[in-house]
């Protein structure tokens, strides 16, 4: 992997411009800080900043420093003021004003640089989980048999025999299953197929059927699932938080791992893509969506409208990782209140 060699012998360099107005100071802001193992550019621009997405309006690259928008878990992060305007600088200056020594350079990773979300929750639907056209599951090869007659099981190093599947031996193919349609709740298009992964593996033999060996599973694999390529390491995007560029009104219209209540971390599917202007990186605010409720006044009045729609409250933070052609898949950053499917994502105010 590629090192870099960091300087460390001023005692500060500024990694920060000055904050726009836009980006406010939270009220309760440290003045010092230690990146920590774990920390996310999302965690630290949060105990500063009110809204943590704002953090590119701060973020100054200072071309005299190699790679300075990376941060290491032992800096420190100092708040000062340069002409009146805040900014955050390295410092070797502790909390308690204790000087941290260093050695005059240490060699550093980029790995080892802290990333702007936890990519150990996204990375495996970077990898596995897609978003598909439904002809694919007309068109791609699939599973007719395994090599023992038994049930299958699509366990570590089974091997399967896939129909239709033209490659090279040593190529990478994810084994799915045709999954839930995403239908749009206001037009009710259909906007793709989930293609449910259940396992991976690699062609041992070239021919018809292709011969294929098990290397990691997650579910069953049964006669008539289907094979795709698979990128085993993608090029993991750096995000950059911003708002979209043309106003987006969309839902949530499915949750990862099936629970009922959407937190922080959970993964959702909305139903707006990249032909609607979404990238990765876009950030977008829940909103809960406006209960109906009976108006037992106009009721008693026997009035025509006795029921009432709430107004949406807000509920938290989205930032888009993944998009498709018709939805995209975003990762829940903060979770003020119970979120919901049908639930709705707009442009962050």
């Amino acid at each position: 992997m590629k090192k870099l060699l960091i300087s460390v012998a001023a005692s500060a360099a500024i990694l920060f411009g000055g904050i726009a107005q836009a980006a406010e100071l939270r009220a309760d802001h440290p003045d010092t800080y230690v990146v920590k193992k774990g920390d996310t550019l999302w965690d630290i621009s949060g105990r500063f900043l009110t809204d943590p997405w704002k953090w590119p309006e701060i973020w100054h690259v200072n071309p005299e420093i190699a790679n300075p928008h990376l941060i290491y878990p032992g800096d420190i992060l100092r708040l000062v003021y340069i002409d009146g305007k805040p900014y955050l600088v390295k410092s070797d200056m502790l909390p308690d004003g204790t000087i941290k020594l260093r050695p005059q350079a240490r060699v550093l990773s980029e790995g080892d640089a802290i990333t702007t979300i936890p990519l150990d929750v996204v990375r495996p639907f970077l990898i596995d989980e897609m978003v598909v056209d439904p002809s694919v599951f007309e068109s791609a090869p699939y599973v007719i048999a395994q090599e023992e007659e038994h049930v299958m099981t699509g366990g570590l190093d089974d091997r399967l025999y896939i129909k239709n599947l033209n490659s090279n031996r040593g190529a990478s193919y994810g084994l799915y299953r045709r999954g839930k349609e995403y239908i749009d709740p206001i037009t009710n298009e259909l906007l793709g197929v989930e293609a449910r992964y259940l396992a991976n593996g690699v062609i041992v033999r070239e021919g018809d059927p292709a011969t294929l060996d098990i290397k990691e599973s997650k579910l069953e694999v049964l006669k008539g699932d289907v094979a795709l390529p698979r990128n085993e390491e993608p090029l993991l995007p750096l995000y950059a938080p911003r708002a979209p560029n043309s106003e987006i009104s969309a839902q949530i219209i499915s949750v990862y791992d099936g629970v009922s209540q959407i937190g922080q971390y959970n993964v959702v599917t909305i139903n707006k893509g990249t032909r609607d202007g979404l990238e990765a990186g876009h950030v977008l605010s829940v909103y809960q969506k406006g209960r109906l409720v009976l108006d037992e006044v106009a009721t008693r009045k026997a009035d025509e409208e006795i029921y009432v729609t709430l107004p949406e409250e807000r509920a938290g933070t989205m930032m888009i990782f993944r998009t498709f052609d018709k939805v995209s898949l975003g990762l829940i950053m903060d979770a003020e209140r119970p979120i919901h499917l049908m639930d709705v994502a707009k442009n962050p105010y």
